[in-house]
């Protein structure tokens, strides 16, 4: 037990300092030389705990899972599911993601996808976890009677692909004007989605 934590916590240890490298010199300029030396840790227990940049890679998108699951799981107490997933449509629909995880982070990632099989698989499992986490709580929203539509796995997936569409595009705006208008565009379709006006 103790020596499975160890390793966890070394693992994780790494992965955060893969992280803040990648977040400011790009994954592809990330090596093990470099996180021992940001860890001030010998190479050699680099590569004990992660024996390839692959393995690395892997730990990188359940980091970004574990980041994300604030924007979907908040940990304070609402009154109804209702009043929880309104906070997390605001969630999704905000700069929170973005303080969890790094945007350039993300589309390193994603990038990859397109040439490594296992991130890919990797990758979309990622994207279901969160559809699931959203499904859920739209679920408990219908379950109760709070909101009238039939297919909460449906709802989840389409507010899913504005939102991921959403981002890609604002994340080439610099005007905050027309980022924020953009925004609420958005928002509002996804909102229609659950059957509600913004």
């Amino acid at each position: 037990m103790g020596r499975k934590s160890l390793k966890e916590g070394q693992q994780k240890k790494i992965i955060q300092a893969f992280y803040e490298i990648a977040r400011i010199e790009g994954i592809e300029n990330v090596s093990f030389g470099k996180i021992a030396k940001e860890l001030d840790m010998h190479q050699s227990l680099v590569v004990h705990y992660f024996s390839n940049k692959e393995e690395m890679l892997l730990g990188l998108i359940d980091f970004i899972v574990t980041g994300y699951q604030n924007v979907y799981e908040p940990q304070q107490e609402y009154a109804d599911p209702l009043s929880k997933l309104k906070v997390v449509m605001e969630n999704i629909f905000s700069r929170k993601w973005n303080s969890y995880v790094d945007d350039s982070i993300f589309y390193n990632c994603f990038a990859l996808i397109f040439r490594n099989k296992k991130i890919r698989e990797h990758f979309r499992d990622l994207h279901l976890i969160l559809r699931k986490w959203l499904e859920k709580l739209i679920q408990n929203c219908i379950d109760k009677e709070l909101i009238q539509i039939q297919d909460a796995a449906e709802a989840a997936d389409i507010i899913f692909v504005i939102s991921d569409g959403a981002y890609y595009f604002l994340s080439m705006i610099a005007d905050q004007e027309s980022y924020n208008k953009h925004l609420q565009r958005y928002k509002k379709e996804a909102y229609k989605v659950l059957g509600f006006e913004l």
